[in-house]
């Protein structure tokens, strides 16, 4: 559903339910509802606005997607991140130092299971 769809999303993003309120323009209770599926067919209008703070395409956010834009999206997801890697100033000769980081990140939710 729609609502399941913009919450996990917007989890990626990093976005609370107030954060995405507040850039969005729209009320954090209408957010919720949407989220929570108790207002299932919200106006394009406010789609645009959730897609556009969360810089998606409304068919990501619809998730009206066949399996290649479905890849897309995720390689999207990947190139965000290395955008973000790359503009807080780590750079590809160090990118292995953090290895060690990643490695203890995956062992710690190892752990947690």
């Amino acid at each position: 559903m729609i609502g399941n769809n913009i919450s996990s999303i917007r989890k990626q993003r990093g976005f609370t339910l107030s954060e995405l309120s507040e850039r969005t323009g729209i009320s954090k209770s209408y957010l919720s509802n949407i989220e929570r599926n108790l207002k299932q067919n919200p106006s394009i209008h406010v789609m645009e606005k959730i897609a556009s703070v969360l810089k998606v395409d409304l068919k990501t956010l619809l998730k009206i997607a066949s399996d290649g834009d479905a890849k897309q999206s995720l390689d999207q997801e990947w190139m965000d991140f290395v955008c973000d890697l790359k503009n807080s100033g780590i750079d590809k000769e160090r990118i292995h130092e953090y290895k060690i980081v990643i490695e203890f990140m995956k062992w710690h939710n190892d752990k947690r299971k």
